[in-house]
Formats: C-alpha cells, sequence, structure tokens
C-alpha cells in the first residue's frame, strides 16, 4: 500500500496516469463484490494504493484511500462532485430530502433545516434523550435475553419522534420498522440501472417498495397535517422547519411535499445510524471487560446514579471515546460515493467525468498508517492528543464538507447520553456461541441483531 499522497493538482494538457487496480477480465466479478461483499471488496483493493481503480462491468470506478484526497473530494474540490448514482437510488424511498437532493434546492432544504439543530436547540433535546431512555431501561429484568439492536432501535425512534416531531412514534414503530427493512433489503436492487425503469411496474418487489414508501408517508403527513392545522410552536424540528423562511433565497418557505421528504430522512436515517452505533458500542464492551470497568467508574463518579444530562457531557469524556471508537471500528455510513461531474486529478492520477468515486470509513478507520494495531479496540486513541496526531479525514463518520450530516451534533449527544443511561445500570453479555455477522446496507447494521443477556449493576 502506498504510503505517500499529494493533494489533487491541475490536469496537464496530456494524460494522466490510470491508477493501479485489479485486471478487467475480473469486471463481473468485481462488480458482483462491491454489490454483495463490499466491505470485503473495498479493504482487499486499498492494497493497490491510494487511488484505485475498479472495473465494475458499466460503470468506471474509482477508490481513494487517503485522508489528503478524501478531503479534496468532500471540500476542496466538492463543487465537481455530487452524490452517487446509489445515493440517487434512494429517492424512490426517500424522494428529495437533504440526503438526496442536489445543487441549490439542497443548499436551500439545508439552509431552512440548520437552525433546527443549533448546538443550544439540540442541548435543550437532551433531557428528553436521558428521560427516554431511563424509562426505556425499567422495562429490562436482570438476566432477561433481549436483541439489543432491536431495543435501541425502538428507543432511538422514540427519541427522534419526540425531540424532532413531539410525536410518539412507538404506536407506528412496527409499520416504520418494516418500511425500513423493506428500504435495506431493496437497496442494492435500485442501484441496479435498469431498476428504476421497473419502479411502476406490478412486479412483486417493487409493489414492497411503494406500499414501505406508502406507510410511512402516511404517518408524516397525519404529523404535518395535525401541526398544520394547530398552529402552535412545539419547539421541535417540525415546528421550525414549518416557520422557517429562506431568507437567503427566495424568501419561501417548504411546501408538505418538501416536509414530507425531509421527515421521512429524519426519522429513518436519524434513528438507524444511532441505534447501529450504540449496538456496536455495547458489543464490543461486552467483549472488552476492562474498558467497560473504566465506564462504569466514569458514570459512577460524574452520575452516581442519577440521570444525565447536556451539562454532564465534558465528564463523561472516556464515554464519548468509547462511542467514537466504535464508530471509527464499525461506522454506521461505511462508504461515500460521489459522481464526477468533470475530470479530476487526485496526485498523478486521472478520474475522468462520469465516474463513480468511493471512499471508505471502514477501510481507513482501520489504516494502520493512522491507528496502529487497528483491530483493537482502544478507547484512548480519541484522547486530544491522539486526536490532534492524526489527520482529519482519517475519521469521517459523518461524512464532511458541504454534505456533512446535518444532524451529526444531535447523534453525538445522543449516542452519549444513551450510552451512559443505560450503561450505568446494566451490564450487556453476548449470549453463549453467538458470533455477530456484517450487513452493510445502506448502514452497517449486525445481520442476524444482537442477542444479549442483561446483568443488573449494583449502584
Amino acid at each position: 500500500m502506498s504510503t505517500q499522497a499529494t493533494p489533487s493538482q491541475a490536469i496537464p494538457a496530456r494524460a494522466l496516469l490510470r491508477p493501479p487496480g485489479p485486471s478487467r477480465t475480473l469486471s463481473p466479478l468485481i462488480f458482483y463484490r462491491l454489490m454483495r461483499h463490499p466491505l470485503e471488496m473495498l479493504s482487499e483493493a486499498a492494497h493497490y494504493g491510494d487511488v484505485v481503480y475498479l472495473p465494475a462491468m458499466w460503470r468506471r470506478i474509482y477508490f481513494i484511500n487517503h485522508p489528503d484526497y478524501i478531503r479534496d473530494m468532500l471540500v476542496t474540490s466538492a463543487q465537481k462532485f455530487e452524490k452517487s448514482p446509489a445515493i440517487k437510488s434512494m429517492k424512490t424511498m426517500l424522494g428529495e430530502g437533504l440526503l438526496t437532493s442536489e445543487g441549490d434546492f439542497h443548499l436551500r432544504q439545508r439552509r431552512l433545516a440548520q437552525p433546527a439543530f443549533h448546538r443550544q436547540r439540540i442541548a435543550g433535546y437532551g433531557a428528553v434523550m436521558a428521560q427516554y431512555a431511563g424509562e426505556w431501561q425499567q422495562r429490562w429484568t436482570d438476566g432477561q435475553h433481549v436483541d439489543l439492536h432491536a431495543e435501541l432501535m425502538g428507543l432511538t425512534l422514540r427519541v427522534v419522534g419526540k425531540t424532532l416531531f413531539d410525536y410518539d412514534l412507538t404506536v407506528d414503530s412496527a409499520q416504520i420498522a418494516r418500511s425500513l427493512e423493506t428500504l435495506l433489503q431493496m437497496f442494492r436492487f435500485m442501484m441496479l440501472p435498469f431498476a428504476r425503469l421497473l419502479e411502476d411496474l406490478p412486479i412483486p418487489a417493487m409493489v414492497r417498495l411503494r406500499r414501505a414508501r406508502e406507510r410511512v408517508e402516511d404517518i408524516v403527513r397525519k404529523i404535518i397535517r395535525e401541526r398544520r392545522a394547530e398552529a402552535r410552536d412545539h419547539g421541535d424540528l417540525l415546528s421550525m422547519l414549518l416557520a422557517a423562511q429562506d431568507t437567503e433565497g427566495d424568501g419561501g418557505s417548504m411546501t408538505d411535499a418538501q416536509l414530507r421528504d425531509e421527515s421521512i430522512t429524519l426519522i429513518l436515517a436519524g434513528h438507524e445510524t444511532t441505534s447501529n452505533a450504540l449496538t456496536w458500542a455495547f458489543y464490543l464492551l461486552a467483549r472488552n471487560p476492562d474498558a467497560e470497568a473504566r465506564l462504569h467508574a466514569e458514570l459512577d463518579a460524574a452520575l452516581a446514579g442519577r440521570l444525565p444530562g447536556a451539562d454532564d457531557l465534558p465528564a463523561l469524556p472516556y464515554t464519548e471515546r468509547v462511542l467514537a471508537e466504535a464508530m471509527r471500528l464499525f461506522p454506521p455510513a461505511y462508504a461515500v460515493g460521489r459522481w464526477t461531474l468533470e475530470d479530476h486529478a487526485f496526485g498523478s492520477y486521472l478520474v475522468p467525468k462520469h465516474s463513480v468515486v468511493l471512499s471508505s470509513q471502514w477501510v481507513i478507520q482501520r489504516d494502520a498508517r493512522f491507528y496502529p494495531d487497528p483491530e483493537r479496540f482502544d478507547p484512548d486513541r480519541w484522547t486530544p492528543e491522539a486526536r490532534a496526531a492524526r489527520p482529519k479525514f482519517s475519521y469521517y463518520p459523518f461524512g464532511g464538507g458541504n454534505r456533512v450530516c446535518i444532524g451529526e451534533g444531535f447523534a453525538w449527544m445522543e449516542g452519549i447520553l444513551i450510552l451512559a443511561t443505560l450503561a450505568q445500570h446494566w451490564r450487556m453479555r453476548l449470549a453463549p456461541g453467538f458470533k455477530p455477522a456484517l450487513w452493510p446496507a445502506v448502514t452497517l447494521r449486525p445481520r442476524n441483531g444482537m442477542p444479549m443477556i442483561l446483568e443488573r449493576r449494583k449502584l
């Protein structure tokens, strides 16, 4: 693997070098593995260097694996790229929300939504996050066998419903869970170039996808309709979106269709990513009792059994490190893709217009150049000194640049407060003989859940 990288440069008149990579004769196999086993395929690709060409049937795919190049794609030269075809394929489910929209429309929507994620606003959500986590864990009993992933999905869905919509989504949780499952199952199919041509046909897969979308749309339309009729500020995201005006642009507000798409994106993406990160955090703690003991000691000293709040975050540095290290090893978003709008050079390698460029949090966050003994769970990688010693884009679980996740601050607070609330009362033990399998669909899920045995701690 290459150990040096230089920033992108102006493209000279003569053609630049083509990156190394697998033989073109392997194109069908590469395409299959990218679709079915993306973590393994991208990990193997990294052995060719920091810029790699992956022939994959009808797609020209380039894989970049150095912080300088990732920063260039996401920040420095972001105007030369747009969302990848894989993300665009999700419009069938998510519509024109922040995750899938592009250009001026995306910038307008982000301006309208940004105030709801201001730091002070997020701090106000902290009490709800901890309260709901505290109520959720009271349902558990000592020695109980649970699917921790399913439990955390239910908890984070309830938090998203309350903080973003002042609505109890638990009554609709079964419908939302089925819809999300359908989206994940259909994700790879929708990436195929002919899939959009089949959207309106009465084939079973497309019928399931349309029904999944309709189930969530019905829930969101009901919330929006009731809120417009009520015309009262609930202090949540939806109230802000309803009242927001684009003062920097056309002065207009969001239509019901735009509110619907943004709400669906926030419901599905908002609780899915946090529940995945927390699931992997508890899995890693169960396998690393020394780290678990340090976490419990910090929680006991800082909280003494009470619920945490936003003001407690400075007193929970190790809790934050545990979550950060869990997202290093098991990033909820495991890859980022972009589509080139013009020719672009990464170092001495040319990436032509209309190509896919991939980078992978899964790969670079396990790169020994930046993380010695990378497979080892070590929360002390996230001390201020250790962070400062690494390049920024060797770790980017929430993306970067103008498309960085708008809910990053929300997710960090929710993750830390839920981890602190649950871990101070419970130890999680893996069910005997269970070995988790990875399911890299839209996010990085455990394929068969996370069966755990709960042990109540004595405070």
